[in-house]
């Protein structure tokens, strides 16, 4: 038994990851497909272009269209050349005849080359412009939409897959489909050219690329679906190449003397993949043989049938000439539209991914037509309130009452998923109710402009954001900022919190970056990255605070200096606390506290009501601070 897949197995042992999706798409597609398909992404990616810079697309499609004719006129003009070369009379007499339409021919390749130029300059204008319109909108609407949608498995597996893919090949995609266009429009141009010569030339132009179209057809189908195999293969060897490297994973790494195995099989999928390699190598030298061949055949069938319109007498020598000519620019601009048709295709499904999730944020924003949320507010009142996450039968809340007052501490306790994250999430106004409403001076929440109403709540969570930006921004950021700063309240916040500390011993004070991934950044430890996070919920100064277990990675002095400056110091007396904790040590002095059993408020109350209860905050209670008290025998333990 080995941890990768086995020799008759690539692909089979991980499940589809959401980035690889479309992932040798353009393998399994039919021509039809494929072609059927272009028109449309044609259309597309030039609407996006449009609204991106509608004078460069112009100017792409009508270069590109100039120069197409360019190399029609070309061809005519060569035939016209070798229609004077092999006319009678003295070779300089000849050559004379000739020389106009040479200076004609070198004129419309020399104009051709520099529309090209053009067309290049122009999509240089252009493709940029789409990948910046297509990545600000994206990421606009996907930091907006309702936090339910962001919890979302399905939902996270798509922003990604659009976001790594869908904007990757969104730049890359216009100048994709200008080569098939610039290869459709060489193939008419040339059939164009044929047919001027003599209508028979068209089926011969056809028996001739036909052969080589299909070679690249396999070529490019054995291409897609080898990459799919090894790029299986890749995403097994970084699994053990992510170990053997990650730092969390290190020290035990080493105490169990694991290397040796993790390199072994780091090797024998590398090998693997070199395998693979090989494979595609010899597979696409073969195919590209048998292309060679049949295409060979094929054009040795379109010359034979040419030398007997000669030697029939239905076309002069020179016109003949001139159909070699047009055959061969015919043949190269087929296999270049089926090389990059296959291409676009694929990478078309990714930025319809992404349009596809642009589409579905923008129905996922929240509301922001309703007034303006309070600055202060008087009361929070929750009436029956029920909440279930999407995918979940259960209930996370149902029929949860309670009103809360300006200056109030609020504590909520319970087990793990008794309801109450998520109800200070309903308060804040993150997740809406499917029964029941959250009004703020009895206004509903879900009928303010929901952008105003989280400006008006501070949230401080376990795990905070621990952005890399400076000391003084990773504060200021709860106000939707990360130049300016209020001195007074940045000071009096981190001196509440304990931050002030932590500054204090940073090498640049509050300039220093939090981050080691730049140079002279530092890197907080748990406890010191929650102090910062308590400083940037106070300093936000917002009639509602959160403090969802915000302490739980301090030290007791730490922890004990937080609540003192929440629940006793309190830098804004009209401000509703609610503090979440499982260490009810902490809520003894909120003014109410409630107990969450199952998605409901089984109990409520001071900590001396609840107490005098004996009900379940009692049992809780009792059962910690044992935990502290001294034992018979003078011993101590700590739970």
């Amino acid at each position: 038994m080995t941890a990768g897949p086995q020799d008759d197995n690539l692909t089979d042992e991980l499940e589809e990851a959401y980035w690889s999706l479309h992932d040798g798409a353009a393998a399994s597609a039919t021509v039809g497909q494929v072609l059927g398909r272009l028109p449309r992404i044609t259309a597309l990616i030039g609407r996006l272009a449009w609204r991106a810079d509608r004078r460069a697309t112009l100017c792409v499609i009508v270069f590109q269209l100039a120069s197409a004719a360019m190399s029609a006129l070309g061809l005519i003009a060569g035939v016209a050349v070798l229609q004077h070369l092999f006319a009678q009379g003295p070779t300089p007499d000849r050559v004379r005849a000739a020389l106009p339409q040479l200076l004609l021919l070198v004129g419309l390749l020399g104009a051709r080359a520099l529309l090209e130029s053009g067309v290049a300059v122009a999509q240089a204008r252009v493709t940029p412009k789409i990948r910046t319109a297509l990545e600000c909108d994206f990421l606009h609407l996907t930091a907006h939409v309702r936090l339910e949608a962001v919890e979302d498995a399905d939902w996270h597996d798509e922003v990604h897959r659009a976001n790594d893919r869908g904007l990757f090949y969104a730049r890359q995609i216009v100048g994709q489909v200008v080569s098939p266009a610039s290869a459709v429009l060489a193939l008419a141009g040339t059939a164009g050219v044929l047919g001027v010569l003599h209508p028979a030339l068209l089926p011969l132009l056809l028996l001739s690329v036909l052969p080589v179209g299909l070679a690249a057809v396999r070529s490019a189908r054995a291409r897609f679906a080898s990459f799919k195999r090894w790029n299986a293969l890749q995403r097994r060897v970084r699994v053990f190449s992510w170990l053997l490297l990650d730092v969390d994973a290190a020290a035990e790494l080493r105490s169990d003397t694991v290397q040796g195995a993790l390199l072994d099989e780091h090797r024998r999928l590398t090998l693997k993949i070199a395998d693979e390699d090989t494979r595609l190598g010899v597979q696409a030298a073969l195919l590209h043989l048998a292309g060679r061949a049949v295409g060979g055949l094929g054009t040795g069938v379109t010359y034979a049938a040419l030398a007997g319109m000669l030697i029939a007498g239905w076309l002069p020598l020179a016109a003949g000439a001139g159909a070699v000519l047009a055959i061969q620019s015919g043949q190269a601009a087929l296999t270049r539209l089926v090389e990059v048709a296959h291409l676009v295709y694929e990478h078309a499904l990714w930025v319809s991914d992404l349009l596809a999730v642009q589409e579905r944020s923008r129905r996922l924003l929240p509301g922001r037509a309703g007034p303006e949320a309070p600055s202060t507010v008087r009361t929070i009142t929750v009436d029956d309130v029920r909440f279930t996450y999407p995918g979940r039968d259960a209930p996370a809340l149902d029929g949860v009452s309670m009103c809360l007052t300006a200056g109030q501490k609020i504590a909520f306790v319970g087990l793990n998923g008794s309801g109450k994250s998520t109800c200070a999430k309903l308060l804040a106004g993150l997740y809406e109710p499917q029964r029941g409403s959250v009004r703020w001076d009895g206004v509903d929440v879900c009928e303010m402009d929901a952008q105003s109403l989280h400006r008006q709540v501070a949230c401080v969570l376990q795990e905070p954001v621990r952005f890399p930006f400076s000391a003084l921004s990773n504060i200021t950021a709860a106000t939707g900022t990360l130049t300016r700063a209020d001195p007074e309240r940045v000071l009096a916040a981190a001196r509440a919190s304990g931050a002030d500390g932590v500054v204090a011993s940073l090498p640049n004070g509050w300039e220093t970056l939090l981050s080691k991934r730049f140079k002279g950044g530092q890197e907080l430890s748990g406890g010191q990255w929650a102090k910062v996070a308590v400083a940037r919920g106070l300093y936000k100064n917002a009639p509602l605070l959160l403090l969802d277990e915000p302490t739980a990675s301090m030290d007791p002095p730490s922890e004990h200096a937080v609540y003192e400056a929440v629940l006793r110091g309190r830098l804004r007396e009209d401000q509703i606390t609610v503090l979440i904790s499982h260490r009810l040590a902490s809520v003894v002095d909120c003014d109410t506290i409630y107990v969450f059993d199952d998605g409901r408020i089984t109990e409520s109350g001071s900590h001396e009501e609840l107490m005098a209860l004996g009900g379940a905050y009692a049992v809780m209670f009792r059962l910690q601070a044992a935990g502290y008290q001294t034992r018979a025998g003078g011993s101590e333990t700590v739970t």
